[in-house]
């Protein structure tokens, strides 16, 4: 059976992100994908990378079983609100506590070091409020550039997708249902493509 792991980045069971995700782990499973689903505002860990990665910080049980599951996974996806263009801070805590050298990536004497994570491809679901244009605009599409380059393409994950939702506070629920089924179909369409060794669709 096919693996992924699906980090929630939304604290709140009842919020549109996390009914996102959801819909998302749903169109996966349907295709018969096994998907272990860690909601990281309940997961028991320091926040805090208090020694640096020249010392040992032990992983916490949680994160050793988050650890585990990535380590069994085809595919990785992210669901997350953004707070100030960025990833919320318990998703970027996460990835400073467990993404680290020797498991996440290594260094071997060149500028860039070796994904360690390579072999799997990722999916990030980031809900906005800010209009598309502005994202791309103002904010760079800094999602783009933190989460997919310089965090999952530097640790070998490829490819990453992004499913952007714009404009949220403005949503009816009309629209808000399109989306659960637009990404509903993203992970069923994510999941054959991983079924036949395909890359990812483009969008959701």
């Amino acid at each position: 059976m096919t693996h992924a792991t699906l980090l929630l980045g939304h604290a709140d069971d009842r919020s549109f992100n996390t009914a996102l995700a959801r819909a998302y782990a749903e169109g996966l499973e349907d295709r018969g994908v096994h998907v272990d689903t860690f909601t990281l505002a309940t997961l028991d860990f320091d926040p805090v990378v208090r020694v640096g990665h020249d010392h040992d910080q032990p992983l916490e049980p949680d994160l050793l079983r988050v650890q585990a599951s990535i380590d069994r996974a085809r595919h990785l996806a992210f669901a997350f609100p953004t707070y100030w263009a960025s990833p919320p801070a318990v998703v970027r805590a996460l990835v400073d506590r467990l993404f680290l050298p020797g498991w996440a990536f290594r260094y071997e004497g060149a500028a860039l070091p070796t994904g360690l994570l390579r072999g799997r491809s990722a999916r990030v679901i980031a809900t906005m409020d800010s209009p598309s244009w502005w994202y791309a605009l103002a904010q760079r599409r800094s999602l783009h550039a933190t989460m997919g380059t310089a965090t999952l393409h530097f640790c070998g994950v490829r490819p990453t997708r992004f499913t952007t939702v714009h404009r949220v506070r403005e949503m009816d629920a009309t629209t808000r249902d399109r989306w659960r089924a637009k990404l509903r179909d993203a992970g069923q369409r994510d999941a054959r493509g991983l079924a036949a060794g395909r890359p990812l669709a483009l969008g959701a």
